[in-house]
């Protein structure tokens, strides 16, 4: 391929193709040319993922306040009050606009006119979903617009490799010029030149052994972001999602919140009730509590698992209500009428990430960040459910009105991938190994219960990683698993020194060396030149 045909430009360089990335495309592409990368294909993100709905104050008898109230509850001190109340402010519009889109969310005889359920944390029940397939009911919709659209070019199997600086080229000032992308499929290094790039990469549950993310979830925008010099904040508060299914067969599938928000009852194999010793909330105790408390049980009693019960539910509701869960288990020989599911606790959701303010911008001119790449001040220490859904399509309604305000700057001549002094990895069986190294010892050391001693063995093996990366790295062509690898590495890397700074337990950060809470709630925040 001659050096023109591996240049791109665009207007606005999107990466990821979520719920943050499909919309704010289908918000811009009417006056601007976007390009959206995506690592596998538009369909595959944990946006497309997400069961139980959207948080939004959509019934009267429901409030900003309220909403307000549940979210700060969750947080434990460490909600920022301008960015919640920014996102739940615009909660209702931003559900207009995908109802507006055609999103088929379930529909009752309420005065909104669609269903509305409660989660764990949530006074009221203010979650509009899709029977109990939202993110795939949303991502759907978008998605067959994005295809059609005219102005929106999408590029899937192609992977970002690392952002284009000014100042990598040696200008000034300083901002973000587009990124150099990996096509996977042609193994080939394209350039596209932006002048505004926005990463929408999602989390980076795949730094664990046991997750509910898609494999794509490596960290990248959060690892890119930190290598240009962008802060990132927060990273030790990792929700570990408390209901994932335990099956050798059943690959990082989630047991919603809502079964527990419709009466779910978590139960010992002996049929034993353990939840309402932990917290008075019980099952609809915040997902940091819930999960701890089934992480207690398994240790103190030796289990696998534990067990959700719904067997004393109609078998007609949970058929209508949940009938992705119903069939998923049934074709795994869980008929959840009659047994209860058997669950543990996995790697969810990253509370903490690129630091943006409310317009989606980060540190450097010209990178926007929005959904679970990013640190916005709404999540605190812990998610409260089902506002990460809305986190993404508030911001990215947000990064659409400043890039349509902000001129265009001019690119400069951008360089190409430059792989004259690498050569063809000799033993990629390295990759893998440190790969499966990697996401045992942050399961073992940095999981849901941390200690000074775990955290210190995981920085022991985190060095010896990074420097083993960097050379293989410097050394070899680039492919698929070596960017991902290299960005899990970086990511665990700012998880760990985050959690090691924090000397107490907040949220999802529960330490045995500092288990109470001191009284003034701070925020970690990792600058790139400084840390």
């Amino acid at each position: 391929m001659t050096e023109n045909n591996l240049l791109r430009h665009f207007d606005v360089l999107i990466i990821g193709s979520g719920l943050a990335g499909q919309s704010l495309a289908l918000r811009l592409a009417d006056k601007h040319r976007v390009a959206l990368v995506t690592k596998k294909t538009l369909e595959d993100s944990a946006s497309a993922w997400a069961q139980g709905g959207i948080a939004a104050v959509l019934d009267p008898a429901d409030s900003v306040e309220a909403h307000l109230a549940d979210t700060f509850t969750a947080g434990a001190g460490l909600c920022d009050p301008l960015a919640t109340r920014f996102v739940i402010e615009r909660s209702r519009s931003a559900i207009e606009w995908l109802i507006e889109r055609g999103v088929p969310f379930t529909q009752d005889d309420s005065p909104f006119g669609f269903h509305l359920t409660r989660e764990g944390g949530h006074s009221q029940r203010r979650i509009i979903h899709a029977t109990d397939a939202t993110g795939s009911a949303v991502q759907q919709t978008l998605t067959e617009q994005i295809r059609h659209h005219p102005r929106i070019s999408v590029f899937e199997r192609h992977i970002a490799v690392d952002l284009i600086t000014a100042g990598k080229l040696g200008l000034t000032p300083d901002r973000c010029l587009g990124a150099y992308i990996l096509d996977i499929d042609r193994d080939e290094v394209l350039t596209f030149g932006a002048s505004h790039t926005v990463l929408a990469t999602g989390g980076a549950g795949k730094v664990y052994l046991y997750t509910t993310n898609p494999d794509t979830a490596t960290g990248d925008g959060i690892a890119m972001a930190w290598r240009v010099g962008c802060r990132v904040a927060n990273m030790e508060f990792i929700q570990f999602h408390p209901t994932c299914l335990f099956h050798p067969h059943a690959k990082s599938f989630l047991i919603s919140e809502a079964l527990r928000g419709e009466g779910g009852i978590l139960r010992l194999p002996d049929g034993t009730r353990f939840m309402p010793a932990h917290d008075a909330r019980a099952e609809l105790a915040p997902r940091d509590i819930v999960a701890r408390a089934i992480d207690f049980e398994m240790k103190r009693h030796g289990l696998d698992c534990v067990f959700l019960d719904m067997t004393h539910k109609p078998a007609a509701f949970l058929i209508e209500h949940f009938p992705t869960i119903h069939a998923r288990c049934l074709d795994l020989g869980i008929d959840i009428t009659r047994q209860p599911i058997p669950v543990v606790p996995a790697a969810h959701y990253a509370c903490g990430g690129v630091v943006t303010d409310l317009a989606a911008r980060t540190d450097l001119p010209g990178l926007y960040a929005a959904g679970e790449t990013t640190f916005t001040g709404l999540h605190g220490a812990n998610r409260l459910a089902s506002n990460s859904l809305l986190e993404c399509a508030v911001f990215a309604a947000a990064a659409a009105e400043d890039i349509q305000a902000t001129s265009h700057a001019p690119l400069p001549p951008l360089p190409h991938w430059d792989e004259s002094r690498v050569t063809d990895a000799d033993e990629e069986i390295v990759i893998a190994h440190n790969w499966e190294e990697l996401r045992r010892f942050m399961w073992d050391y940095v999981g849901i219960v941390r200690t000074n001693k775990r955290l210190e063995r995981a920085e022991h093996r985190l060095d010896l990683l990074k420097k083993e990366i960097g050379e293989y790295y410097a050394n070899f062509r680039i492919s698929n698993d070596l960017i991902e690898l290299r960005n899990l590495v970086q990511t665990a890397d700012l998880i760990v020194k985050s959690a090691q700074r924090r000397h107490e337990s907040r949220g999802l950060h529960f330490s045995r060396d500092y288990p109470e809470t001191l009284p003034r709630a701070l925020e970690t925040v990792l600058h790139p030149f400084q840390d």
